[in-house]
Protein backbone atom coordinates (compact mmCIF):
# COMPACT_ATOMS: atom_id res chain seq x y z
CA UNK A 1 0.00 0.00 0.00
CA UNK A 2 1.40 3.41 -0.93
CA UNK A 3 1.57 6.32 1.51
CA UNK A 4 -1.47 8.11 0.10
CA UNK A 5 -3.73 5.11 0.57
CA UNK A 6 -2.26 4.39 3.99
CA UNK A 7 -3.06 7.92 5.12
CA UNK A 8 -6.60 7.55 3.77
CA UNK A 9 -7.04 4.39 5.84
CA UNK A 10 -5.81 6.21 8.94
CA UNK A 11 -8.32 8.98 8.29
CA UNK A 12 -11.17 6.53 7.66
CA UNK A 13 -10.51 4.79 10.99
CA UNK A 14 -9.87 7.90 13.09
CA UNK A 15 -12.43 9.31 15.52
CA UNK A 16 -10.53 12.42 16.62
CA UNK A 17 -8.10 14.06 14.20
CA UNK A 18 -5.71 16.89 15.08
CA UNK A 19 -3.80 18.93 12.52
CA UNK A 20 -0.50 20.45 13.68
CA UNK A 21 2.17 22.60 12.08
CA UNK A 22 5.41 24.39 12.94
CA UNK A 23 6.18 27.32 15.18
CA UNK A 24 6.07 30.83 13.64
CA UNK A 25 3.25 30.09 11.19
CA UNK A 26 3.46 31.18 7.57
CA UNK A 27 1.26 30.95 4.52
CA UNK A 28 2.09 27.31 3.83
CA UNK A 29 1.59 26.09 7.39
CA UNK A 30 -1.70 27.97 7.78
CA UNK A 31 -2.85 27.13 4.26
CA UNK A 32 -2.11 23.40 4.47
CA UNK A 33 -3.60 23.13 7.97
CA UNK A 34 -6.87 24.87 7.12
CA UNK A 35 -7.13 23.44 3.62
CA UNK A 36 -6.95 19.94 5.09
CA UNK A 37 -9.27 20.97 7.95
CA UNK A 38 -12.04 21.99 5.54
CA UNK A 39 -11.65 18.79 3.52
CA UNK A 40 -11.81 16.54 6.58
CA UNK A 41 -14.83 18.42 7.92
CA UNK A 42 -16.55 17.89 4.58
CA UNK A 43 -15.87 14.16 5.03
CA UNK A 44 -17.70 14.29 8.36
CA UNK A 45 -14.62 13.87 10.53
CA UNK A 46 -14.10 15.34 13.99
CA UNK A 47 -11.04 17.53 13.41
CA UNK A 48 -9.23 20.31 15.27
CA UNK A 49 -6.15 22.40 14.50
CA UNK A 50 -3.42 22.95 17.12
CA UNK A 51 -0.44 25.22 16.45
CA UNK A 52 2.42 26.34 18.70
CA UNK A 53 1.65 30.07 18.39
CA UNK A 54 -0.86 32.43 16.76
CA UNK A 55 -0.82 33.40 13.11
CA UNK A 56 0.37 36.90 12.17
CA UNK A 57 -2.35 39.44 11.47
CA UNK A 58 -1.90 39.35 7.70
CA UNK A 59 -3.16 35.72 7.76
CA UNK A 60 -6.23 36.32 9.91
CA UNK A 61 -8.45 36.45 6.82
CA UNK A 62 -7.86 32.77 5.96
CA UNK A 63 -11.16 30.82 6.12
CA UNK A 64 -11.27 28.91 9.41
CA UNK A 65 -8.37 30.75 11.05
CA UNK A 66 -10.51 31.30 14.14
CA UNK A 67 -10.65 27.55 14.88
CA UNK A 68 -6.88 27.24 15.44
CA UNK A 69 -5.99 26.55 19.07
CA UNK A 70 -2.45 27.64 19.92
CA UNK A 71 -0.20 26.76 22.86
CA UNK A 72 0.85 30.35 23.40
CA UNK A 73 -2.60 31.63 24.39
CA UNK A 74 -4.66 28.46 25.03
CA UNK A 75 -2.21 25.93 26.42
CA UNK A 76 -4.65 23.95 28.56
CA UNK A 77 -7.09 23.47 25.69
CA UNK A 78 -4.28 22.59 23.27
CA UNK A 79 -2.92 19.93 25.65
CA UNK A 80 -6.36 18.39 26.08
CA UNK A 81 -6.90 18.19 22.33
CA UNK A 82 -3.55 16.48 21.72
CA UNK A 83 -4.08 14.03 24.56
CA UNK A 84 -7.45 12.86 23.23
CA UNK A 85 -6.45 12.59 19.57
CA UNK A 86 -6.17 9.25 17.82
CA UNK A 87 -4.61 10.68 14.64
CA UNK A 88 -2.25 13.65 14.33
CA UNK A 89 -1.29 15.27 11.03
CA UNK A 90 2.18 16.86 11.09
CA UNK A 91 2.15 19.39 8.27
CA UNK A 92 5.04 21.45 6.92
CA UNK A 93 7.62 20.24 9.44
CA UNK A 94 10.09 17.38 9.38
CA UNK A 95 10.91 16.82 13.06
CA UNK A 96 9.13 17.34 16.41
CA UNK A 97 11.45 20.15 17.54
CA UNK A 98 9.95 22.41 14.86
CA UNK A 99 6.81 22.87 16.98
CA UNK A 100 8.80 24.35 19.87
CA UNK A 101 9.81 22.90 23.23
CA UNK A 102 6.41 23.18 24.93
CA UNK A 103 4.28 21.59 22.25
CA UNK A 104 6.94 19.05 21.34
CA UNK A 105 6.62 17.39 24.75
CA UNK A 106 2.93 16.60 24.20
CA UNK A 107 3.33 15.71 20.54
CA UNK A 108 6.00 13.11 21.27
CA UNK A 109 4.11 11.73 24.27
CA UNK A 110 0.89 11.20 22.30
CA UNK A 111 -0.02 7.62 21.44
CA UNK A 112 -2.03 8.79 18.43
CA UNK A 113 -1.07 7.66 14.97
CA UNK A 114 0.99 10.30 13.23
CA UNK A 115 1.07 11.34 9.57
CA UNK A 116 3.68 13.64 8.04
CA UNK A 117 3.09 15.65 4.88
CA UNK A 118 6.10 17.88 4.27
CA UNK A 119 8.63 19.10 1.70
CA UNK A 120 11.70 19.83 3.86
CA UNK A 121 14.97 17.90 3.76
CA UNK A 122 15.89 15.08 6.15
CA UNK A 123 12.54 14.04 7.71
CA UNK A 124 12.85 12.48 11.16
CA UNK A 125 11.40 9.04 11.80
CA UNK A 126 8.47 9.82 14.11
CA UNK A 127 5.39 9.21 11.94
CA UNK A 128 3.69 6.00 10.83
CA UNK A 129 2.83 7.34 7.37
CA UNK A 130 4.90 9.88 5.47
CA UNK A 131 4.60 11.91 2.29
CA UNK A 132 7.93 13.73 2.05
CA UNK A 133 8.86 15.23 -1.31
CA UNK A 134 11.62 17.81 -1.19
CA UNK A 135 11.07 18.71 -4.83
CA UNK A 136 7.56 19.95 -4.09
CA UNK A 137 7.17 23.71 -3.93
CA UNK A 138 5.08 23.62 -0.76
CA UNK A 139 3.24 21.41 1.68
CA UNK A 140 -0.01 22.74 0.19
CA UNK A 141 1.03 21.23 -3.15
CA UNK A 142 1.48 17.88 -1.41
CA UNK A 143 -1.88 18.11 0.37
CA UNK A 144 -3.51 18.73 -3.02
CA UNK A 145 -1.58 15.80 -4.52
CA UNK A 146 -2.72 13.51 -1.69
CA UNK A 147 -6.35 14.45 -2.30
CA UNK A 148 -5.79 13.82 -6.01
CA UNK A 149 -4.10 10.46 -5.38
CA UNK A 150 -7.12 9.18 -3.43
CA UNK A 151 -9.54 10.45 -6.10
CA UNK A 152 -11.30 13.06 -3.94
CA UNK A 153 -10.57 16.27 -5.84
CA UNK A 154 -14.30 16.81 -6.28
CA UNK A 155 -14.40 17.74 -2.59
CA UNK A 156 -12.14 20.76 -3.08
CA UNK A 157 -14.14 23.98 -3.22
CA UNK A 158 -13.52 27.71 -3.10
CA UNK A 159 -12.93 27.69 0.67
CA UNK A 160 -10.45 24.81 0.93
CA UNK A 161 -8.97 25.82 -2.41
CA UNK A 162 -8.16 29.35 -1.24
CA UNK A 163 -6.17 27.86 1.64
CA UNK A 164 -4.23 25.58 -0.70
CA UNK A 165 -3.60 28.45 -3.13
CA UNK A 166 -2.31 30.62 -0.25
CA UNK A 167 0.39 28.12 0.71
CA UNK A 168 1.54 27.58 -2.86
CA UNK A 169 1.62 31.31 -3.60
CA UNK A 170 3.58 32.31 -0.48
CA UNK A 171 6.07 29.42 -0.50
CA UNK A 172 6.93 30.06 -4.14
CA UNK A 173 7.34 33.84 -3.81
CA UNK A 174 4.27 34.28 -6.02
CA UNK A 175 5.33 31.48 -8.40
CA UNK A 176 8.86 32.71 -9.08
CA UNK A 177 11.10 30.20 -7.26
CA UNK A 178 12.79 27.26 -9.05
CA UNK A 179 10.60 24.83 -7.09
CA UNK A 180 7.62 25.84 -9.25
CA UNK A 181 6.80 23.20 -11.84
CA UNK A 182 4.24 22.78 -14.58
CA UNK A 183 2.26 20.73 -12.07
CA UNK A 184 2.24 23.69 -9.68
CA UNK A 185 0.60 25.85 -12.33
CA UNK A 186 -1.84 23.05 -13.16
CA UNK A 187 -2.93 23.00 -9.51
CA UNK A 188 -3.37 26.78 -9.52
CA UNK A 189 -5.47 26.56 -12.67
CA UNK A 190 -7.63 23.82 -11.17
CA UNK A 191 -8.18 25.84 -7.99
CA UNK A 192 -9.22 28.89 -10.01
CA UNK A 193 -11.69 26.72 -11.94
CA UNK A 194 -13.11 25.63 -8.57
CA UNK A 195 -13.86 29.22 -7.66
CA UNK A 196 -10.71 30.46 -5.95
CA UNK A 197 -10.27 34.19 -6.54
CA UNK A 198 -6.50 34.22 -6.78
CA UNK A 199 -6.24 38.01 -6.91
CA UNK A 200 -8.07 38.35 -3.59
CA UNK A 201 -5.66 35.89 -1.94
CA UNK A 202 -2.73 37.96 -3.22
CA UNK A 203 -4.30 41.22 -2.07
CA UNK A 204 -5.06 39.83 1.39
CA UNK A 205 -1.44 38.82 1.90
CA UNK A 206 0.52 41.57 0.19
CA UNK A 207 -1.72 44.65 -0.02
CA UNK A 208 -2.81 45.19 3.59
CA UNK A 209 0.23 47.00 4.98
CA UNK A 210 0.02 49.34 7.96
CA UNK A 211 1.84 52.67 7.94
CA UNK A 212 4.22 51.40 10.65
CA UNK A 213 5.01 48.28 8.61
CA UNK A 214 5.82 50.33 5.53
CA UNK A 215 8.03 52.67 7.56
CA UNK A 216 9.87 49.74 9.18
CA UNK A 217 10.57 48.13 5.84
CA UNK A 218 11.63 51.47 4.36
CA UNK A 219 13.99 52.02 7.28
CA UNK A 220 15.48 48.54 6.89
CA UNK A 221 16.12 49.05 3.18
CA UNK A 222 17.36 52.65 3.35
CA UNK A 223 19.37 52.61 6.58
CA UNK A 224 20.28 49.00 7.41
CA UNK A 225 20.99 47.45 4.02
CA UNK A 226 24.55 46.25 3.43
CA UNK A 227 25.64 45.02 0.00
CA UNK A 228 28.76 42.88 -0.36
CA UNK A 229 28.86 43.43 -4.09
CA UNK A 230 32.10 41.52 -4.67
CA UNK A 231 30.39 38.28 -3.59
CA UNK A 232 26.80 39.19 -4.65
CA UNK A 233 25.46 39.05 -1.09
CA UNK A 234 23.24 41.59 0.70
CA UNK A 235 21.83 41.68 4.21
CA UNK A 236 19.94 43.85 6.67
CA UNK A 237 19.58 43.65 10.43
CA UNK A 238 16.94 45.00 12.79
CA UNK A 239 17.42 45.27 16.55
CA UNK A 240 14.66 44.89 19.09
CA UNK A 241 14.84 48.62 19.78
CA UNK A 242 14.37 49.39 16.10
CA UNK A 243 11.36 47.10 15.96
CA UNK A 244 9.81 48.89 18.94
CA UNK A 245 10.40 52.27 17.30
CA UNK A 246 8.12 51.22 14.45
CA UNK A 247 5.54 49.44 16.65
CA UNK A 248 6.48 46.04 15.28
CA UNK A 249 3.72 43.45 14.96
CA UNK A 250 4.22 39.79 14.14
CA UNK A 251 4.56 39.41 10.37
CA UNK A 252 5.79 42.95 9.68
CA UNK A 253 9.09 41.72 8.22
CA UNK A 254 7.49 38.91 6.20
CA UNK A 255 8.85 38.97 2.64
CA UNK A 256 11.45 41.66 3.36
CA UNK A 257 14.32 39.29 2.65
CA UNK A 258 12.82 38.61 -0.79
CA UNK A 259 12.92 42.33 -1.55
CA UNK A 260 16.62 42.32 -0.73
CA UNK A 261 17.14 39.34 -3.01
CA UNK A 262 15.49 41.36 -5.78
CA UNK A 263 18.39 43.82 -5.91
CA UNK A 264 20.15 43.62 -9.26
CA UNK A 265 23.26 41.45 -9.05
CA UNK A 266 22.44 39.97 -5.62
CA UNK A 267 22.35 36.18 -5.36
CA UNK A 268 22.07 35.74 -1.59
CA UNK A 269 19.97 37.83 0.79
CA UNK A 270 19.82 37.57 4.58
CA UNK A 271 17.64 39.29 7.16
CA UNK A 272 18.56 39.34 10.87
CA UNK A 273 15.78 40.23 13.32
CA UNK A 274 16.45 40.51 17.06
CA UNK A 275 13.46 39.52 19.23
CA UNK A 276 13.02 38.10 22.71
CA UNK A 277 16.71 37.53 23.35
CA UNK A 278 17.34 35.71 20.08
CA UNK A 279 18.20 36.63 16.52
CA UNK A 280 15.98 35.06 13.88
CA UNK A 281 17.69 34.72 10.51
CA UNK A 282 16.04 34.36 7.10
CA UNK A 283 18.16 33.24 4.14
CA UNK A 284 17.18 33.45 0.46
CA UNK A 285 19.23 32.72 -2.64
CA UNK A 286 19.07 32.11 -6.37
CA UNK A 287 21.18 30.84 -9.24
CA UNK A 288 24.15 28.78 -8.10
CA UNK A 289 24.08 30.11 -4.52
CA UNK A 290 22.67 27.80 -1.83
CA UNK A 291 21.92 28.70 1.78
CA UNK A 292 20.74 25.59 3.61
CA UNK A 293 24.22 24.38 4.55
CA UNK A 294 25.23 27.83 5.80
CA UNK A 295 22.11 27.96 7.97
CA UNK A 296 22.72 24.44 9.26
CA UNK A 297 26.45 24.74 9.92
CA UNK A 298 26.57 28.06 11.75
CA UNK A 299 23.06 29.07 12.77
CA UNK A 300 21.29 25.98 14.11
CA UNK A 301 18.92 25.97 11.16
CA UNK A 302 18.40 24.60 7.70
CA UNK A 303 15.72 24.29 5.07
CA UNK A 304 15.76 24.42 1.30
CA UNK A 305 18.66 25.23 -0.98
CA UNK A 306 17.18 28.62 -1.84
CA UNK A 307 15.16 29.36 1.31
CA UNK A 308 16.32 28.56 4.82
CA UNK A 309 16.09 29.82 8.37
CA UNK A 310 18.32 29.95 11.40
CA UNK A 311 18.61 31.32 14.91
CA UNK A 312 21.34 32.72 17.12
CA UNK A 313 21.50 33.31 20.87
CA UNK A 314 24.46 35.66 20.47
CA UNK A 315 24.01 39.42 20.17
CA UNK A 316 22.81 40.89 16.92
CA UNK A 317 26.23 42.44 16.30
CA UNK A 318 28.06 39.16 16.91
CA UNK A 319 25.59 37.20 14.80
CA UNK A 320 25.99 39.51 11.82
CA UNK A 321 29.77 39.47 12.27
CA UNK A 322 29.76 35.68 12.31
CA UNK A 323 27.77 35.64 9.08
CA UNK A 324 30.17 38.04 7.34
CA UNK A 325 33.11 35.91 8.48
CA UNK A 326 31.75 32.61 7.20
CA UNK A 327 29.57 33.48 4.22
CA UNK A 328 32.44 33.32 1.72
CA UNK A 329 32.89 29.63 2.53
CA UNK A 330 29.40 28.91 1.18
CA UNK A 331 29.38 30.74 -2.12
CA UNK A 332 30.54 29.27 -5.46
CA UNK A 333 34.23 29.57 -6.09
CA UNK A 334 35.16 31.58 -9.15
Amino acid sequence: MDSSQKIKEFVDQAQSIVITSHKSPDGDSIGSSLGLYHILKKWGKQVQVVHPDPAPEFLHWVPGQEVIVDFETKAEQAVSILQTADLIFCLDYNEPSRVGDVMQEYLVASNAGKVMIDHHLHPADFCQAVISETSACSTCELVYKWIEDIDRLEDLDETSGACIYLGIMTDTGSFRFPSVSAYTHEIAADLIRRGVKHYLVHEAVYDTNTVDRIKLRGYALSEKLVCLNDIHVAYASLSEEELKKYNYQKGDTEGLVNQILGIQGIKMAVLFVEKDGKVKISFRAKGDYFVNELAKTHFDGGGHAYASGGVSTESLEKTVGKFVTFVKDFIPKA
